[in-house]
């Protein structure tokens, strides 16, 4: 009776922290630890995602997950193992666990075989942060090895408290200061190799770099350990059609960056791979940021149109809906984004900072 009280009032206590205007570090923080008062948890992984592009734009780490970071991200990129991040985010399940997908038979499962087991880690639970029809993060659970793995109760009980979680981190993003006037940062290039050694960098590109949380051990950004593995897949032919060696992410003074991965093809057959940083285009920003107002997939498709210019008219001819349904779907987005006209929601979504 006491175990199931202190879990229930530990799960009041993720709601809480879900709903108490904290910035993304400490979104991280608070669940985790209350999450320990539901779950009992060896060692978590709680990653910030691209809810576009679905990729990996920030991630806190525990032992003994850091040193294997890379590992993961090459099983996820795969797709050739059971619940990845992906395939949670775009079923309708959001939740499993490897023991049920395996039916049991952890070996059948690559991620355990190769890289949890050595390090003593055996059934995990996995979760797609979503709130609405978009994701915002991801969550992996892990327990030691043994027989016992996470219970159907405790993937329930992570399946209500994600939709929250998600909730966070959403409010989080907006939440977070705006850009600073006037700045006139330039894009930047770092030159790595495909294990994610520098090669080399520009100037430009370390001042962005420095702009985002670091890795799992200080290693380089998570973000761009996500776009050189999702490049390496691309390559391979293993990665989903949907995948882009691309992801927006906000840096920790309020900007948007745009980080992508190309190869560099070099004399005597060196490969490298350039990843490139840049202020993110306006147009770039605004998907994300629409979809953190938490628009319905109506409101996001006639927002759209309206930040293109499209009069009421065109946007119902063009979506088959009567004019008197777009000015209410126009109100709802108004309403959630804190606007009372097209101007100022332009103005918000696309206009640049303004110079000094």
């Amino acid at each position: 009776m006491a175990r199931r009280r202190n879990a229930a009032n530990g799960e009041r206590d993720v709601v809480r922290a879900c709903h108490s205007g904290l910035d993304i570090g400490g979104v991280q923080s608070q669940v985790l630890r209350a999450l320990r008062r539901v779950v009992p948890i060896d060692a978590a992984f709680f990653a910030t995602a691209d809810p576009v592009t679905l990729q990996f734009t920030g991630a806190v780490s525990e032992e003994p997950l850091v040193a294997a970071a890379p590992r993961f991200l090459a099983n996820e990129l795969s797709g050739a193992d059971v619940n990845t991040f992906t395939s949670l985010a775009t079923s309708a399940a959001h939740v499993a666990t490897l023991d049920t997908a395996t039916g049991r038979s952890r070996l059948d499962s690559e991620r355990y075989r190769e890289i949890m087991r050595p390090v003593g880690l055996g059934d995990e639970l996995r979760a797609a942060l979503v709130a609405g029809s978009e994701c915002w993060g991801y969550l992996c659970l892990h327990r030691a090895d043994g027989p016992l793995g996470f219970s159907q109760r405790e993937a329930a009980v992570i399946a209500r408290l994600g939709p929250h979680i998600a909730h966070a981190l959403r409010l989080a993003l907006l939440g977070s200061p705006g850009p600073v006037p006037g700045d006139s940062r330039q894009p930047g290039v770092l030159l790595v190799t495909d294990d994610l050694t520098p090669v080399a960098s520009t100037p430009e590109a370390e001042q962005l770099l420095s702009l985002l949380a670091p890795g799992p051990g200080g290693a380089l950004p998570i973000a761009v350990h996500a776009v050189v593995a999702t490049l390496s897949a691309i390559e391979r032919g293993s990665a989903a059609p949907s995948r882009l060696p691309r992801a927006t992410v906000r840096t920790r003074d309020g900007a948007w960056l745009d980080v992508h991965a190309s190869r560099l093809r070099g004399s005597a057959g060196i490969d490298r791979v350039t990843v490139v940083l840049e202020p993110a285009r306006p147009h770039t920003t605004a998907a994300v940021q629409l979809a953190a107002y938490g628009l319905t997939r109506r409101e996001n498709e006639v927002a759209t149109r309206v930040l293109r210019g499209e009069s009421n008219r065109a946007i119902a001819g063009a979506l088959q809906i009567t004019e008197h349904t777009v000015h209410d779907h126009i109100k709802a987005i108004f309403d959630k984004a804190g606007v009372r006209k097209r101007g100022e929601l332009a103005g918000r979504l696309l206009a640049p900072p303004a110079p000094d």
